[in-house]
């Protein structure tokens, strides 16, 4: 079976070719160009697709891939609301994805945000190289003691509830169902989360429910001096109000590794020009503000487990097995 791969970066070409021996069945073809109607009218001889989470898998590029025969979408990530399952299950594509490859890798930079938030450390970073040793401007806040608020305690959300559990924090979370492996989370209603939490951690999937969870009143009900992470989605922050509540001294930080305004990469690198989305840079203008380019799951370990993950589906697919990450 031949598998095209939209956006496919030096990194995936890489971590999936490391395990093509293991999977003699399947031709796996990279290719850079992202997925849209016009690039997916060139394929050929190709029964299945494999697609980002900022891939676009709507109906209209739907309606091509089944045109040219695809009958397989495989995510090569967790989130999927970028597609179309009603258009896919009407067409009879299959849509499969990676529910869960290290949530600790997530968690992990979660946490490293918080913390170079909470001690400066991009400054602190800055003013050494320029041989400044002076700890002007430096100065930070503990998380020992501290309450730590989680928005989606899933499998990354439990992860990073562990990590500040071990930093000494107490944990509360916010969740429609309670994960009964966190017996030391205090389960709380969001109002509640956001006026006792030091530092609030997004976890949360992005729906309807989601879109702008984080907005100019709610950013009100926090308590003055938070830190603010994001590795989740971009859409559960309204931009232009955490940049307002930013202006009024709301936040102690923000750390965040997802945008709203986010396709394969806020940062285009056209021409060798970097162009940058105009709230992405306003956000960059805030010295207590952190941003890097959506690499929570950037680990060898993370990159090996969706490929294993995704490689594996594409094997039950041929099999006509179901492999529990069945989307419709």
């Amino acid at each position: 079976m031949k598998i095209v791969f939209f956006a496919a970066k030096p990194y995936d070409s890489q971590s999936f070719s490391q395990l093509a021996d293991q999977y003699p069945q399947l031709d796996l073809e990279f290719w850079e160009t992202e997925l849209s109607v016009k690039t997916a009218a060139y394929l050929t001889d190709t029964e299945a697709i494999c697609a980002f989470v900022s891939s676009d898998v709507s109906a209209p590029v739907l309606e091509t891939l089944h045109a040219r025969g695809v009958h397989l979408v495989l995510m090569r990530c967790a989130g999927f609301n970028n597609v179309d399952l009603n258009a896919a299950t009407r067409l009879g594509i299959r849509v499969m994805r990676v529910p869960g490859y290290s949530p600790e890798a997530v968690a992990e930079h979660a946490m490293a945000l918080a913390l170079a938030v909470s001690r400066r450390l991009h400054k602190a970073y800055i003013k050494v190289r320029e041989n400044n040793f002076s700890l002007q401007g430096l100065l930070g806040v503990n998380f020992h003691g501290k309450t730590a608020g989680i928005v989606g305690t899933g499998k990354i959300g439990a992860a990073m509830a562990r990590i500040c559990q071990g930093f000494g924090m107490k944990v509360i979370a916010y969740d429609m169902y309670q994960n009964p492996d966190l017996p030391f989370v205090t389960y709380v209603d969001l109002d509640t989360l956001l006026a006792e939490s030091d530092l609030i951690s997004l976890h949360c999937p992005l729906m309807d429910e989601t879109y702008h969870l984080i907005n100019l009143d709610t950013i009100e009900k926090m308590k003055s001096g938070v830190i603010l992470v994001n590795t989740s989605r971009g859409g559960l922050i309204k931009t232009d109000d955490l940049i307002a509540g930013i202006r009024e001294n709301k936040f102690f930080g923000v750390g965040l590794d997802v945008y709203e305004e986010e396709t394969q990469n806020v940062f285009e690198n056209r021409e060798n020009e970097i162009l940058m989305h105009s709230t992405t840079a306003r956000l960059l203008s805030f010295p207590n503000v952190i941003v890097t380019s959506h690499q929570g799951f950037f680990t060898d370990e993370a990159l090996h487990a969706i490929a294993t993950t995704t490689l594996n589906n594409a094997m039950a697919y041929l099999r006509g097995e179901k492999a529990g990450t069945e989307l419709n």
